[in-house]
């Protein structure tokens, strides 16, 4: 009889960006109460110390790590202390990210940056850092971006977002391709619109239910409905999938 299919990272170094709120946080949750050490990394130290004395407490291994991943002098820091204080990093989940609201006629040049440095340098580079160490290592490890569905839609003032997410998507592929001789699997999620604590205020003004209801499921989703993707991606159960763009949104692509 075949034995049911189980998430159990034990064992699995977890390093995550962007662990301070939002997906970062949730996402850290996630793989520590699947038995991962998790590593969480950010720029407010004050909130990563809170979430390791959090997960502790629970009896969970975690280390916090500061990280700036528009610096790759940062990056390369936060991997040799991760690695210092976890052992080798076997998953990584490239979350951290953010968006400037502003049509293309209104974008500056400092939000420009500001969004590709984050979103597409830093992805890259932690990658690269990571990637590096498994191939020395000859570790058959899993990377995880997280894209969004403004990788292949447009998002009405989001330009350079949308941009930066395309980049996160085909970046995925390249380095899926490249990498796929040393037995690590680099694939990414792609989430639609999901509540949070960061967008809770809009969603319940007019324009915000408006926008709602013209989803297909008229619904937003939940951080929770990411967790079965990410715990397969982060998992040996996904051994033959590389290189996808898992698309998690409630059909809101469709709309």
């Amino acid at each position: 009889m075949t034995s049911p299919v189980t998430f159990d990272l034990a064992g699995e170094v977890a390093l995550v960006t962007g662990a301070t709120s939002g997906f970062g946080r949730h996402f850290a949750e996630v793989l520590s109460a699947a038995g991962a050490t998790v590593v969480l990394t950010g720029r407010r130290v004050d909130r990563l110390e809170a979430l390791r004395q959090q997960l502790a407490a629970a009896g969970r291994r975690a280390h916090a790590v500061a990280l700036d991943v528009t610096s790759v002098a940062s990056m390369r820091a936060c991997v040799a202390e991760a690695e210092r204080l976890a052992g080798a990093i076997t998953v990584l989940v490239n979350n951290a990210g953010i968006s400037v609201q502003a049509t293309a006629r209104d974008l500056r040049e400092a939000d420009w940056d500001a969004v590709m440095d984050t979103n597409v340098k830093g992805v890259f580079f932690m990658a690269q850092l990571v990637g590096t160490g498994m191939i020395e290592r000859g570790i058959r490890g899993r990377i995880v971006n997280v894209a969004s569905i403004g990788a292949e839609r447009v998002l009405p003032g989001l330009v350079a977002y949308c941009a930066s997410k395309a980049a996160v998507a085909m970046m995925t592929r390249g380095l899926a391709r490249e990498w796929a001789r040393y037995g690590i699997a680099v694939n990414a999620i792609c989430p639609g619109y999901v509540q949070t604590e960061i967008n809770d205020a809009w969603f319940e003004t007019e324009a915000g239910k408006k926008q709602i209801a013209g989803f297909p499921r008229r619904r937003l989703a939940i951080e929770a409905s990411l967790d079965a993707p990410l715990l397969l991606l982060c998992s040996r159960h996904a051994e033959f999938v590389t290189g996808s763009l898992l698309t998690i949104d409630d059909g809101q692509r469709l709309g």
